[in-house]
């Protein structure tokens, strides 16, 4: 024997997996044999954009401005940087860049258009995101959002928003809406 007497053989430790090996080796066994039956892939966690907007009494008082033509500002804070939002008249900014704005249908009803280039510029930031949901949502007349936001890029169908920009211009029409401003008096 070659161990020396009166000392007991020491035992080899199992080495074993780390981390990273395991989630290679499950990275593999997925690429070649796909989930196991009774694996399941976590559900894609849905977040539901604009809802801490539009309860908000800034906001809410953002959008009766914005209906009545009026001027309002309140500021946001994003990452520890501070945006403000605003509305004059026909236009609502973020961070000073006009993001929607309305031109006139007819008496009751003005058509909201949507800043594709501003709106492009800001997709990273959280509160411009749940920001343009708001807006659309604040409005129950439009429905539902013509665009969707997926990996920090906003979508319209398969296309980002700046795919059509060239040939269609920057502004995205999302429809007519009620507004209250004061009418005219009509000749009697």
């Amino acid at each position: 024997m070659s161990a020396t007497p009166g000392k007991t053989p020491k035992k080899e430790k199992v080495k074993k997996q780390t981390p990273e090996e395991r989630l290679e080796a499950m990275r593999y066994n997925h690429m070649m044999y796909g989930p196991t039956p009774g694996e399941m892939r976590p559900a894609a966690k849905k977040i539901n954009y604009g809802a801490s907007y539009l309860s908000h009494p800034k906001f809410q008082s953002l959008m009766a401005a914005f209906k009545k033509g009026t001027a309002f500002k309140f500021d946001v804070t994003d990452k520890g940087k501070i945006y403000s939002i605003s509305t004059e008249e026909s236009h609502i900014a973020f961070d000073g860049k006009i993001i929607y704005y309305s031109r006139p249908s007819n008496r009751h009803e003005d058509h909201l258009l949507l800043d594709r280039a501003s709106i492009i510029q800001y997709q990273a930031t959280d509160a411009l995101v749940h920001l343009a949901f708001a807006i659309i949502r604040s409005f129950p007349e439009l429905g539902a959002p013509p665009f969707y936001y997926l990996n920090h890029q906003f979508y319209i169908g398969t296309e980002t928003l700046e795919t059509g920009m060239a040939e269609q211009g920057p502004n995205l029409l999302i429809g007519a809406y009620k507004h209250n401003k004061a009418h005219e008096k009509s000749k009697k």
